[in-house]
């Protein structure tokens, strides 16, 4: 998965209209523009640092983070001043689209390679391409799947995390990458101060399923045809990167669904706002911001966690119901 992902991104904008999917920052301004003026109340609610990394991981064509930075520049230039814009995204592609929008940016391959200080990081759709295991209960014993040409197999699998038995039949996943970014943040966050917010899709509780999936052209394909061809994703375990923060003495806030915290933020009324300037093209801000935050669309399924300091006061969007 690990491999023919990285083959995959570097190779191809995925992404908007022509590509095999789209992207909430993609889908309206009001998005990304939402999420920057998180950031700068997250900012104030950190004592206003300054300097201070704001940084962003799969920040795909840099569309999230250039309508982040106009909606900061416009309603709170001081953290504007403050911020010190840094992006993690390995293809070199992606790069230079990023470029084009950013040009202020510092690029890394790698979370750990930041430098150090107080960071906000955003992260939407970053931690479900992230290469998961995946183990299936065979017999009384835990089997893992592999992929041998263009099949699975099964192996006995004596290393499963599992404290306990699972069904006939059952499928577990674990994204041991995912799980080691959230620990490294939460160290980092818990000494130096800061937030990470993640936005993806997955269950708000841990449990089993395969969740595996291949997205070509806008629809689904074989995991296991033609590797480097299609987005190979996996939902995300949000309780397991709460855990794994937590461990590390960070404190966390949700997951909550995506269209609650979406809401909360203001998107509704800034997609009104946007309808009221575009007359012609109004009626798109508002189906956008619907699709964002519809249980039956987009609202229910994703998830957005924050994982923070522990004396951060809880950030907006994540307040108790």
């Amino acid at each position: 998965m690990a491999r023919a992902n990285a083959a995959y991104y570097a190779a191809r904008d995925p992404f908007g209209a022509a590509g095999d999917f789209t992207t909430a920052p993609e889908i309206t301004q009001a998005f990304g523009e939402c999420l920057g003026l998180w950031a700068a109340v997250t900012w104030g609610m950190m004592g206003r640092p300054d300097p201070v990394i704001l940084a962003e991981a799969g920040p795909g064509r840099g569309t999230l983070m250039a309508d982040a930075l106009r909606a900061i520049r416009g309603m709170v230039p001081d953290f504007a001043r403050a911020l010190r814009l840094h992006l993690i995204e390995t293809s070199p592609l992606l790069r230079a689209a990023q470029a084009a929008r950013l040009p202020d940016a510092t690029w890394h391959d790698s979370l750990a390679a930041l430098p150090p200080g107080p960071v906000i990081l955003l992260a939407n759709e970053f931690l479900d391409a992230l290469p998961i295991r995946q183990f299936v209960r065979r017999d009384g014993a835990w089997m893992e799947r592999f992929v041998a040409g263009a099949a699975f197999v099964e192996r006995p699998a004596p290393d499963a995390p599992f404290p306990d038995a699972g069904e006939e039949g059952e499928v577990r996943e674990v994204n041991e990458p995912a799980l080691a970014i959230a620990a490294a943040l939460g160290a980092r966050l818990a000494a130096g101060g800061g937030a990470a917010l993640f936005l993806d899709y997955g269950p708000g509780e841990s449990g089993p399923g395969d969740s595996l999936q291949a997205i070509r052209g806008r629809e689904a394909a074989d995991p296991l045809a033609d590797p480097g061809a299609a987005d190979l994703t996996a939902h995300v375990d949000f309780a397991a990167l709460a855990r794994a923060a937590q461990a590390a003495e960070a404190a966390f806030h949700g997951p909550v669904p995506q269209g609650v915290f979406l809401s909360r933020l203001g998107l509704h009324s800034r997609a009104a706002a946007l309808a009221a300037t575009e007359p012609g093209r109004g009626a798109r801000h508002i189906e956008a911001a619907t699709r964002l935050t519809a249980p039956e669309a987009m609202g229910r399924l994703f998830k957005a966690l924050v994982l923070c300091h522990p004396g951060l006061s809880t950030p907006p969007g994540f307040e108790a119901a």
